[in-house]
């Protein structure tokens, strides 16, 4: 009973926000659509990799090298299926469900990716795991470059790939990275993250370890950059190793450092003012490492937990239900 009410939870979300994106997907002008896609994509990014560098303390700088495994693995596998039509479906039935497939074997792709950068690498901390995860989105890119063209096209990328991206997979997928956020949070391996967090030397010694439950955290955000990257790969139709570079990593970073170290909603709101802002003021992309570094430095200057901190909207609301429920109470013992 239990767990069919935990996974009716899991589900609801995507219920609630299947109509809504069918809607939006349907009546939308194309321009806001694309904006909102960005959006989705980002917000994937963001929360994934929040739970490496909110949930569990770490920092990671390679996030766009698993971004890269998994839109390279998902064209691939398209472009395998690009003949394949499955015959008890109709058309659009059955493009929906071998991109769904695609998007799968991108992400266990940048999962493997990230269980092969984590065992070795996540007994470091601080400095020489950033240092060591920036070395490997490096590595992943000198490799696609110096590979056969005919395999992944070597520095000129994949291009004719099927734009099978809409906004109603853009969507599900933000939904399904929150979800996956939230219960992790809420669950047993989630306190374990946030005691490695707050001091590993003290989590290790009370029995939790430590260098297992930071794996399985790079591997669950790996997947979902793998996601993200998927995503994003048949959105424009083509993809080159450039796409995935330092830059790329570090947008990510600044998301989850602008919404708060920690926080599911803070990272979402992040994606968003950064990915609206930065279509508003496409004329000066150029300079936008320029205004990420500068952000960077106003806001840990004036707010260093970043803008919620480790707080959740939900938080905020639970806190507000208890105060009106006691104003409107009245008075302790009611009137005589």
């Amino acid at each position: 009973m239990g767990r069919a009410v935990s996974l009716a939870r899991s589900l609801l979300p995507f219920l609630v926000a299947l109509p809504f994106l069918w809607a939006l997907q349907r009546w939308s002008p194309p321009y806001p659509t694309l904006v909102l896609r960005y959006v989705g994509i980002n917000i994937v990014l963001a929360v994934s990799l929040n739970v490496v560098n909110g949930f569990t303390g770490q920092f990671s700088l390679g996030h766009a090298g698993f971004m890269s495994v998994g839109a390279y693995a998902t064209a691939k596998t398209m472009l395998a299926l690009a003949d394949v039509q499955l015959a008890f479906l109709p058309e659009p039935a059955s493009d929906a469900v071998l991109f769904g497939f695609a998007l799968l074997v991108g992400m266990a792709a940048a999962s493997v990716a990230g269980l092969l950068v984590g065992l070795p690498s996540l007994r470091l901390r601080g400095d020489y795991l950033a240092i060591v995860t920036l070395g490997f989105g490096e590595i992943i890119r000198s490799v696609i470059q110096a590979t056969p063209p005919a395999f992944l096209g070597a520095s000129l990328g994949l291009s004719g790939l099927p734009l099978r991206t809409t906004l109603i997979w853009v969507g599900l997928g933000a939904v399904a990275v929150v979800v996956m956020a939230r219960r992790l949070a809420l669950s047993t391996q989630g306190r374990a993250l946030f005691a490695i967090r707050e001091d590993e030397v003290a989590a290790e010694a009370m029995g939790v370890d430590t260098t297992g439950y930071k794996v399985r955290a790079f591997v669950i955000s790996a997947a979902f950059a793998g996601l993200a990257g998927g995503l994003i790969a048949h959105s424009v139709g083509a993809i080159e190793p450039t796409s995935f570079d330092f830059k790329r990593s570090m947008e990510a970073v600044v998301m989850v450092v602008l919404g708060g170290l920690g926080s599911i909603t803070g990272s979402v709101v992040a994606a968003t003012v950064l990915t609206v802002g930065l279509e508003l003021l496409r004329e000066f992309q150029d300079y936008r490492m320029v205004a990420y570094a500068l952000m960077l430095v106003v806001l840990m200057l004036a707010r260093p937990q970043g803008l919620f901190g480790t707080a959740e909207l939900w938080d905020l609301w639970r806190r507000k239900r208890p105060a009106a429920s006691a104003a409107s109470a009245g008075p302790p013992g009611g009137a005589a």
